[in-house]
């Protein structure tokens, strides 16, 4: 099965298709075999002894052996450890409610900031923007969000967005940029040096030298979303010629 599975990588799958758990009929007698377990990420779920494909798109795989579906969705499902762009919407007692583009808002405590005390309070105003990551991300239980990893810092989270554009991109797209060698994202430095920040929800932040470049910037990533690689290294050519 494992094997069948990598060999469908990068082709496209639709709801539907399934592959089957089951090992092989042949046994080892010299060779001790471990059975191979597969970690299914977005678009993938197991089903008993099957995998079954809940969203189409192109099959992705990350050694060892995680498998997910590479699709060009916009609603974020919000999933535990994912990092995210949020708005502060209402501030009540301890709590902040953030919205983070899913289907309810989540909450954010004042003292899942870096250095946060009962005395020692977070300055966080509604309309704010937060880098924050999933605690917990339950159906049955209501989204909740932190500002410090598991050593209890920031590392990079809390409030921002000073001076910047916030702008919504696809799922996908979001994905690409946050991979360790975007192609994207190292194009876009060459061209454009800026500050950006990328929530797994498709939402991003950039901020650059001037409010116009800025604007370029963004206009950019939004059109990378169905472009291939020719067509976006065209498009960066002739922003880079100020013919845009």
């Amino acid at each position: 099965m494992f094997s069948g599975l990598k060999d469908k990588v990068g082709e496209v799958l639709l709801p539907g298709d399934e592959f089957s758990l089951e090992t092989d009929d042949t046994i080892s007698l010299t060779e001790r075999v471990k059975p191979e377990k597969v970690v299914c990420g977005p678009g993938l779920r197991r089903s008993g002894d099957r995998l079954l494909v809940c969203k189409s798109g192109v099959l992705r795989h990350k050694q060892p052996n995680m498998f997910w579906m590479d699709s060009q969705q916009r609603r974020y499902v919000p999933a535990k450890g994912e990092t995210v762009i949020g708005i502060v919407t209402v501030k009540s007692g301890d709590v902040f409610k953030v919205d983070f583009g899913g289907s309810e808002q989540a909450s954010l405590s004042y003292l899942a900031f870096e250095g946060a005390t009962k005395r020692n309070r977070p300055n966080v105003q509604v309309g704010d923007l937060v880098f924050s990551q999933f605690v917990v991300a339950n159906r049955d239980m209501e989204p909740e969000l932190v500002c410090v990893d598991s050593s209890g810092r920031a590392n990079g989270m809390g409030v921002f967005g000073g001076g910047g554009l916030l702008f919504t991109v696809s799922l996908g797209l979001a994905r690409r940029l946050l991979s360790p060698h975007s192609d994207v994202l190292s194009d876009l430095q060459t061209l454009f040096p800026c500050e950006l920040v990328v929530g797994m929800n498709g939402r991003l932040w950039v901020k650059s030298s001037s409010v116009q470049q800025t604007l370029v910037i963004a206009n950019l990533l939004q059109s990378c979303d169905t472009m291939t690689a020719p067509q976006r290294q065209e498009l960066f050519r002739r922003a880079a010629q100020g013919a845009l």
